[in-house]
């Protein structure tokens, strides 16, 4: 798709379908946890940038493409900031798509939230409840549907939930959002949620359930791999029932929980599980990271960098997942890597690399300068000899020559790092201090008036900076020239910290977490009474082996998925090959996999990106294939240990180039031997292979006999060994 003014092309089905009923929704701005401090005292959170974009346009853009006519932004903290945004943008302008302002000072809860919408009267009928710092591109029609069908026949079903597959790792028990692993109990047949719970007993993956959830429900899935949108389709009443209990809250905690709970009134919430559509809320660091990459691998399309929607500028794609805007000025000897996005009026200086990384507009990085998978915002300057891993820098940060952020740190906004000074990892630096008191998420879930000053006055934020740029820090905190204040970790979050990072998890975290994981798997096996914490619960008349099978096949489907974008983000992320046979291993765990079952997806997961470089002949192909094998063959082999692993991969190639990349059957005994002499597969398995395939239809002979006279050379070599070694 070309570039245009609106990136989100409406989908034809749901205009027609929408078109009929003017459908609202309702956007809860200023998502204002603790998890985005200090970043968060200084600019609302709906207004950060996600890949150079303010979040909010991201949910405003998908909202009209999706067929809603009318908006009802919800502002708290940082309001006027907001509302001063929306005002003086595009969004105010359209014709068949109005953005209202709900302002209050008051409130400190999506339930405040909702109760004074309530008392606004400006809901009519169905609407679409989200966060502001949403990111979807999911067609609404069906879910919608299926909303207003159930609500039909049974007037108690008052909200759809959202979900989308995401297994959690088993060792870190959380999704790759960041947030807890998500359990959830839902109707096999009619899809109704029955139970929710993110916080797992003693996050050892224990769930309690009643007995009569048990036996009132014939057919129940239990989902640990399940990942919630926060993209909710209420009926009218859901307003009401905040208004009707106070004690509401938190939308998932209060709410939801409380409706599943109460037996009387009997209140019903239903799931849409989405697959091929994309859908995710940035809760915390490691969210943002994760979703931006996501931006830039273009699962969001068409809300990518290259397509013109509200709020972006036009960037040019090239390979690899690079973007670039049309006014930047590049040294010759710079190297910038894949997935990497730079911004207008940008300047890169000599020898420096940049890989994995956005850089915003209007940025000055010096000479011999290293940024890798670091978020660099507008108007940053970095001087010269500087390193950066994993970190996130705000507008106006200035980093001195020779300094380095260590992964995991978050620099405010214009604070000034000194001339050689390496910042800690995952240190937070504000020209703020820290507030003494600060509430937990467990308090608040969007909006902040009580623990620090009200920021919403901008030119009170200019003072406060004048002010310690004038009184100057001591040389302890930043270094030498140094402005800011180090925000200490509180005592017990320093787990939250790496959890939620945009740096990868510690090997060694992992390892301890790892081994941890393992002894707890022990430990439940060994517990006949505890319940499989994902899968399905059936009565006995209702056991199918057809539904086991079918779910063995999805299984090992996502499986191999999920191994492929571990791979690929070692590659493109440059990870160590120790670090991704962590992330394969804890992806082993979870799906009950074995080594040959991981050898063949990382095997599939090589030749497919091989596929997939860039080659403009079957003989560069070739050549890709087997420079990508001689890099990985430790990855590979380290799953290899047997014949029958060995075997396993040669069928996983045969597979391959039976069906879905017939590209390499001309190859096919070439990349036999590269294996072959790369140790990776011994000649034993190869000739095992061959004599399986003896008794076999011609038809599943074709690679025995392209691989013949290698084949054959193998047998002879073999036998002349076994001579040698009578003699």
């Amino acid at each position: 798709m070309g570039a245009q003014r609106k990136g989100a092309s409406r989908v034809s089905e749901d205009s027609e379908e929408l078109a009929r009923v003017s459908l609202q929704a309702v956007l809860l701005a200023d998502s204002f946890t603790t998890k985005f401090r200090p970043i968060t005292l200084e600019r609302p959170k709906v207004l950060l940038p996600l890949v150079n974009v303010p979040m909010i346009n991201y949910a405003l853009s998908w909202l009209e493409s999706a067929g809603v006519e009318e908006v009802f932004v919800f502002c708290c903290a940082n309001s006027k900031q907001v509302i001063d945004y929306l005002e003086n943008s595009e969004w105010v302008s359209l014709p068949d798509f109005a953005v209202t302002t709900i302002e209050s000072h008051n409130s400190i809860s999506a339930g405040d939230a909702l109760r004074l919408i309530y008392e606004r009267n400006v809901i009519h009928g169905d609407f679409v409840l989200i966060t502001g710092d949403t990111i979807s591109n999911m067609p609404l029609t069906q879910a919608l549907q299926e909303h207003k069908d159930r609500k039909k026949k049974d007037s108690n079903a008052v909200m759809t939930m959202v979900v989308k597959r995401s297994k959690p790792s088993p060792i870190t028990h959380q999704s790759r959002l960041g947030t807890d692993e998500l359990f959830m109990a839902i109707d096999h047949n009619s899809k109704q949620l029955l139970y929710y719970e993110d916080r797992a007993d003693d996050s050892k993956g224990i769930i309690h359930l009643d007995k009569s959830l048990l036996m009132d429900n014939p057919s129940i899935s239990l989902h640990n791999d399940l990942q919630d949108c926060y993209i909710d389709i209420c009926s009218p009443e859901v307003l009401s029932l905040f208004t009707d209990n106070f004690d509401y809250q938190h939308l998932r905690r209060h709410f939801v929980k409380g409706l599943l709970l109460d037996d009387i009134m009997g209140y019903k919430i239903y799931t849409h599980e989405i697959c091929s559509s994309y859908a995710a809320r940035i809760d915390n660091y490691r969210s943002y990271d994760t979703v931006s990459k996501d931006i830039i691998q273009r699962w969001t399309y068409p809300l990518v960098p290259d397509v013109k929607f509200f709020g972006n500028s036009a960037y040019k794609l090239e390979r690899q997942g690079m973007y670039r805007a049309s006014e930047i000025l590049q040294a010759r000897s710079a190297q910038v890597g894949p997935f990497t996005v730079i911004g207008d009026n940008s300047k890169i200086g000599d020898n420096t690399k940049i890989t994995n990384s956005i850089i915003g507009q209007g940025c000055s990085i010096g000479s011999n300068v290293t940024i890798e998978g670091s978020y660099i915002w507008d108007n940053v300057t970095i001087e010269d000899g500087c390193k950066l891993s994993h970190a996130i820098v705000c507008d106006g940060v200035i980093i001195k020559s020779g300094a380095e952020l260590e992964p995991g740190v978050i620099l405010s906004f214009k604070v000034v790092v000194g001339d050689q000074f390496i910042v800690p990892s995952y240190s937070k630096v504000s020209l703020f201090q820290q507030p003494i008191n600060q509430d937990s998420d467990d308090e608040l879930e969007y909006a902040d008036n009580s623990s620090v000053a009200d920021t919403t006055d901008k030119s009170n934020n200019e003072l406060m900076s004048k002010s310690l740029e004038m009184q100057g820090l001591p040389a302890s905190e930043l270094g030498n020239g140094g402005i800011g204040h180090v925000w200490s970790i509180c005592e017990g979050s320093v787990e939250e910290e790496w959890r939620h990072s945009v740096a990868p998890i510690p090997a060694d975290r992992l390892e301890k977490i790892l081994q941890k994981a393992t002894d707890d798997e022990l430990e439940l096996t060994r517990d006949a009474n505890v319940l499989p914490t994902s899968g399905e619960l059936k009565s006995d008349s209702n056991v199918s082996d057809g539904d086991d099978n079918e779910d063995s096949r999805d299984d090992s489907i996502h499986f191999e998925k999920e191994v492929e974008a571990t791979f690929l983000r070692g590659v493109h992320e440059n990870i160590k090959v120790d670090n991704v046979i962590l992330e394969v291993n804890s992806l082993r765990l979870s799906y009950n996999k074995v080594a040959a079952d991981c050898a063949g997806a990382l095997f599939y997961s090589l030749m497919k990106f091989a596929l997939d470089s860039p080659h403009g002949s079957s003989s560069e192909l070739l050549q890709n294939t087997t420079n990508i094998i001689t890099k990985w063959k430790k990855l590979l082999k380290y799953y290899l240990t047997d014949m029958d692993e060995e075997i396993e991969v040669i069928l996983k190639f045969e597979e391959m180039c039976l069906e879905s990349a017939k590209e390499f059957t001309p190859h096919f005994t070439k990349i036999l031997c590269h294996l072959y002499d790369q140790e990776i597969i011994q000649e034993d398995a190869i000739l095992r292979w061959d004599d399986e395939k003896k008794e076999a239809d011609d038809s599943d002979k074709l690679f025995v006999k392209q691989a013949e006279k290698f084949i054959e050379w193998l047998r002879v070599a073999s036998e002349e060994e076994d001579d040698e070694e009578e003699e």
